[in-house]
């Protein structure tokens, strides 16, 4: 087993439509206005990007995101992301129950060296650490979707 090897899958509900939720998920330059774990967003073109995020335990990882697929008919948005990860992430928007069903799909390699010191030990705290980033985001989201 590779443990420096990730596959996450978070699904969101929103109550929103699903063209509000995929205007919000399109800006990552607005991220750090409501996911508190990213930090920064440093837009380099209209593709590209630096972002850092840090959760609850105590490193940051920074990573350029590529934008690989933008899709609002299909309610597609991935990236190519390198740096302190490698591999991609996706979100994939749809209508579900009252409002949205915002699906998060990441497959990445942890590149950061201190990160891959620790990948069999630490593997357990760094999978809990990203849930709760993707459980704070979650929250983000919806006051933020609240407020427009």
């Amino acid at each position: 087993m590779d443990w420096t090897h990730y596959r996450f899958r978070s699904l969101w509900p929103l109550p929103a439509a699903p063209a509000v939720v995929y205007a919000a998920l399109e800006r990552p330059e607005d991220y750090p206005r409501w996911w508190p774990q990213v930090r920064s967003v440093t837009r380099l073109d209209d593709d590209t990007g630096v972002i850092t995020i840090r959760s609850v335990l105590p490193y940051a990882m920074t990573f350029t995101a590529r934008r690989s697929r933008d899709e609002p008919d299909a309610g597609v948005l991935e990236i190519a992301v390198s740096g302190d990860i490698e591999g991609w992430a996706r979100w994939t928007v749809t209508a579900g129950g009252p409002g949205t069903l915002a699906l998060y799909e990441q497959e990445v390699e942890v590149r950061k060296p201190l990160l891959r010191r620790l990948a069999a030990p630490g593997r357990p705290v760094f999978r809990a650490n990203h849930r709760l980033m993707m459980a704070a985001g979650r929250r983000g989201l919806l006051r933020y979707l609240e407020a427009v």
